[in-house]
C-alpha cells in the first residue's frame, strides 16, 4: 500500500493470535484445509456413566401458625335418656314409694243411728283433699276391724258422697265393723288430680289404709280401728282398683270383690272404649305389651297375700262374668285363698233374696279371714 497501512496491521494481527497458531496468508481462490485433531494420548476410553446421587435438600421449616386453636370442651356432655312415660303407675312403682302423709280427721256428722255414727271425713293424698264418710259402731270397745268399701263407676257430676254403696257399709257397721267409704280424687267435693290407669285411685286408698296403720288405736278420730285389721270391699271399678292395691300392700287381710273389673288393662280399657263409644280407652290400648304387663295387676297377682272372696251375676250386662271366672281360676293356679260365688239372674248390682245372700256371705267371710 502507498500509505504503508498494511505492514501494520498485520504487525498488530500477529501479536493478536499468536506465531504459533499463524498460518500464512495465502492470496488464491482455494480454501486451505483445516488440520486434522490428534487424539489425546494416554487417556482411557470412557465407556460408562454414573450418575451423582441426587442431593435432597431439607424441606423448609414452616412458623408456626398464629391462628387461635378452637377451646377443648371442659366436660363430656350428659348421655341424654328417653323418660319413662309411665313412671309412677308401674306396679313397681307403687310399691316401692311411702304413704301416709298428714292425718284423717272428722269433717262433720252426717247421720246417727242407733247402732253407728256417720262421719263426713277428709284426708290428704298427694297433696289431694280427699274426702269421704266413716261408719263408727256405737257402745263398743276396739279395736274393731276395719274395712274400705269403694264403689264403682259413677259421672262424678252426679255423684254423692252417699251414694248407692251406702247400704252395704252400713250392714257392715251394723255388724260391728268400722267403715270407711272414699270417694277418691275427682270426685266431689274432693280435689281433682291426675289418674292415669285408675292410679290416682289407687294411691288415694293406698294413703288411706297406711293413715288407718299410723293412726289406729291412737286418740282421735281412728281410736276404735284395729291398725292390724284392715279389708277392702269393691264393686265393679271398686273392685279393680282393689285389685292393684291388693298386688301392692301385702298388709290388706281379706278382700271382697263384687261385679269386679278385670285385673287385665287391655280387657278393661277395650270394655271402656266400647262403653264411650271410643271417646275414652284407645290411648290405653295403643300401650306396647311390654310397657303394659308393668302396669297391669295381672301379671303381680303372686304378689297377694289377703283371702279374696269373689262374687258376680250371671246376668250382668255391663262387666263379663267371665272376667271373675278368670280371675278366680288363677288364684286357685297359684294356691291363693280365693272362694268363688255366681248369682243366677243377677245383674251387675244384685237386688231381693239374693243380694241378701251376698250380705251374708260377706259377713261370714270377714269374721273367717
Amino acid at each position: 500500500m502507498k500509505d504503508g497501512r498494511f505492514p501494520l496491521i498485520l504487525l498488530l494481527f500477529t501479536i493478536l493470535v499468536g506465531t504459533t497458531a499463524c498460518v500464512p496468508l495465502v492470496a488464491s481462490s482455494s480454501q486451505v484445509p483445516l488440520p486434522t485433531r490428534m487424539p489425546l494420548a494416554n487417556v482411557p476410553e470412557i465407556t460408562t456413566w454414573t450418575p451423582r446421587p441426587t442431593i435432597v435438600l431439607p424441606p423448609t421449616l414452616t412458623p408456626p401458625s398464629t391462628a387461635t386453636l378452637a377451646a377443648l370442651p371442659t366436660a363430656i356432655p350428659a348421655i341424654t335418656t328417653t323418660p319413662d312415660p309411665y313412671t309412677g303407675y308401674t306396679v313397681a312403682d307403687l310399691r316401692a314409694r311411702s304413704y301416709g302423709v298428714g292425718v284423717l280427721e272428722n269433717a262433720s256428722v252426717m247421720d246417727e243411728t242407733p247402732l253407728f255414727t256417720r262421719y263426713r271425713i277428709t284426708y290428704p293424698s298427694d297433696g289431694l283433699t280427699i274426702y269421704g264418710f266413716m261408719n263408727v259402731p256405737k257402745n263398743v270397745t276396739g279395736p274393731l276391724p276395719v274395712v274400705v268399701l269403694l264403689h264403682g263407676f259413677v259421672n262424678p257430676a252426679e255423684y254423692n258422697t252417699k251414694g248407692y254403696t251406702t247400704p252395704h257399709a252400713d250392714f257392715l257397721a251394723e255388724n260391728g265393723y268400722l267403715v270407711i267409704h272414699p270417694n277418691y280424687r275427682n270426685y266431689p267435693p274432693s280435689d281433682i288430680g291426675s289418674n292415669d290407669f285408675r292410679a290416682g285411685f289407687a294411691i288415694d286408698v293406698l294413703n288411706l289404709i297406711a293413715l288407718v296403720q299410723k293412726q289406729g288405736g291412737q286418740p282421735g278420730p281412728l281410736q276404735l280401728a284395729d291398725p292390724t285389721d284392715i279389708s277392702l270391699w269393691g264393686h265393679s271399678m271398686g273392685g279393680g282398683i282393689a285389685l292393684r292395691v291388693l298386688v301392692v300392700n301385702p298388709d290388706v287381710r281379706a278382700a271382697v270383690l263384687y261385679g269386679s273389673m278385670s285385673a287385665d288393662e287391655y280387657k278393661n280399657f277395650q270394655a271402656i272404649f266400647a262403653w264411650t263409644d271410643g271417646r275414652s280407652g284407645q290411648e290405653e290400648l295403643a300401650i306396647p305389651p311390654a310397657d303394659m304387663a308393668r302396669i297391669a295387676p295381672i301379671n303381680y297377682l303372686n304378689n297377694i297375700t289377703a283371702a279374696i272372696s269373689i262374687h258376680h251375676g250371671t246376668a250382668d250386662q255391663q262387666v263379663p262374668i267371665s272376667w271373675s271366672v278368670e280371675l278366680c281360676q288363677k288364684l286357685r293356679e297359684l294356691g291363693k285363698n280365693v272362694a268363688c260365688y255366681t248369682y243366677d239372674d243377677q245383674p251387675h248390682y244384685f237386688w231381693g233374696t239374693q243380694d241378701d245372700l251376698f250380705r251374708q256371705r260377706v259377713l261370714d267371710f270377714f269374721e273367717q279371714n
